[in-house]
């Protein structure tokens, strides 16, 4: 039940995300004066529909986007340039489907008739819209709920230093112990001096230790409320290099990446902070990069995932994972034993999600390929710099940019992102990404 709870949840926030996505294109759309004819959640048959206006509102059967139809899409052809016949056919169905929902009297209405400016708030208006959720949703956590954060007090003492390449926590005969094993510090001790300097938090304590390997020092620490000093001398060992949301780093051949560094062997304990939301816009920045990150490796990525599907490769933790493994993460999330009595940090880690969405969802939609938002953007800015640049150059108004003419790369790209969705979909199924083994 827990598990269902998870997913329905995420579901239902993510249909929201979708709906309002598309409010974010349709609202502007009308203040500028375009006709919308339809504004749907979902694809394939429709389950439900009403008019409002000279709007139809529904919901489809497949839960897995949504759209806005604006009239007049594509302009009239405005050019005599041969083209392969298919191309050519594809590209005057398309547009002159777009322009026969124009009205007579109505021609000023159409999208391709707006202004750059215009059609960049339109187009750019739904990926916005995901990111506002995002931010809204990183407030209420950071507020309401806080942040999980490391403090100094040892949560686990390691007993043995185990090689960075090794996935095994158990310890064997010929591992060296670890400096804190041997300095005899135990899980609940509050380390508050390292290396005749005050600590003031984990992130100042990793540093050290780090910068500190092979080198004798002090360390002070409370136990039950006294404070005791020892001495020890971190080891020099190969630890993973981490990336700013603490992710191991692997090269190009799939080897995990390290450095030489200090290790003492112990892990924090975590408390949950209230912030203040100025820091949201700094997630957001963080989420947006890591996210940028992932797209820039997409092919990669997606290799790896049809290793883990058709080739038994074990599936990484950060793999991609499409609705189903969004809706398995949830459902993990609920049911997982440190979250299943605990509602507050449930819906935390839930919102968390949701937001990692929206933030996915702008990134993504922002690409400048048709049929992506990004690529509207594209053809308006390209629109723009070429009246702007005729401007400059006393040329007369060279028109408005073609973007019927990117259909075959839209069509390409369609097929591509089903694949991949069908892909992710089956891969989720059959070899999925487990948080909790």
């Amino acid at each position: 039940m827990d598990f269902l709870w998870g997913v329905l949840t995420v579901v239902v926030g993510l249909l929201a995300s979708i709906a309002l996505h598309e409010v974010g294109h349709m609202v502007p759309a009308k203040k500028f004066g375009v006709r919308v004819p339809q504004y749907m959640v979902g694809f394939g048959p429709t389950l439900w529909s009403t008019h409002r206006g000279e709007t139809e509102y529904g919901i489809k059967a497949i839960p897995l986007g949504g759209y806005v139809r604006l009239v007049g899409m594509y302009p009239p052809e405005n050019t005599d340039r041969k083209r392969r016949m298919w191309f050519r056919e594809l590209i005057t169905g398309a547009r002159e489907a777009s322009l026969e929902e124009i009205r007579p009297g109505e021609e000023n209405r159409a999208f391709y008739k707006l202004s750059t400016p215009k059609k960049l708030i339109v187009m750019a208006g739904g990926p916005l819209m995901n990111l506002v959720i995002a931010a809204f949703l990183l407030t209420v956590i950071v507020v309401a709920f806080g942040r999980s954060e490391p403090t100094t007090q040892i949560a686990e003492v390691s007993q043995c230093v185990v090689s960075a390449q090794e996935s095994r926590t158990e310890c064997e005969s010929t591992d060296p112990i670890t400096p804190a094993a041997q300095a005899g510090l135990l899980p609940g001790d509050v380390i508050t001096g390292f290396a005749d300097q005050e600590v003031s938090s984990w992130d100042d304590l990793s540093d050290r230790i780090a910068r500190y390997g092979g080198q004798e020092v002090s360390v002070t620490y409370l136990r039950d409320g006294a404070e005791s000093e020892t001495t020890l001398v971190p080891l020099i060992t190969p630890r993973p290099v981490l990336d700013r949301y603490d992710i191991p780093q692997f090269d190009d051949s799939g080897e995990l990446v390290t450095e030489q560094r200090g290790f003492l062997g112990v892990a924090p304990t975590f408390e949950q902070n209230h912030q203040p939301f100025v820091v949201v816009p700094e997630l957001m920045g963080q989420g947006i990069t890591g996210t940028l990150g992932i797209i820039v490796r997409l092919p990669e990525r997606m290799v790896d995932v049809w290793n883990a599907a058709f080739g038994g490769q074990e599936r990484d933790v950060n793999s991609v994972i499409g609705v189903v493994g969004v809706g398995r993460v949830a459902g993990e999330i609920t049911s997982a034993p440190e979250f299943s009595s605990n509602l507050a940090a449930q819906t935390q880690q839930l919102l968390s999600l949701l937001a990692s969405l929206n933030i996915a969802l702008f990134a993504f939609n922002m690409i400048p390929l048709l049929p992506l938002d990004g690529g509207h953007v594209a053809g308006a800015l390209y629109e723009g710099g070429r009246r702007q640049w005729a401007r400059l150059r006393h040329r007369p108004d060279p028109g408005h940019a073609d973007t019927a003419q990117m259909l075959p790369v839209a069509y390409v790209v369609f097929v591509l992102l089903a694949g991949m969705g069908i892909l992710l979909i089956y891969a989720d199924i059959v070899n999925p990404v487990r948080l909790i083994q």
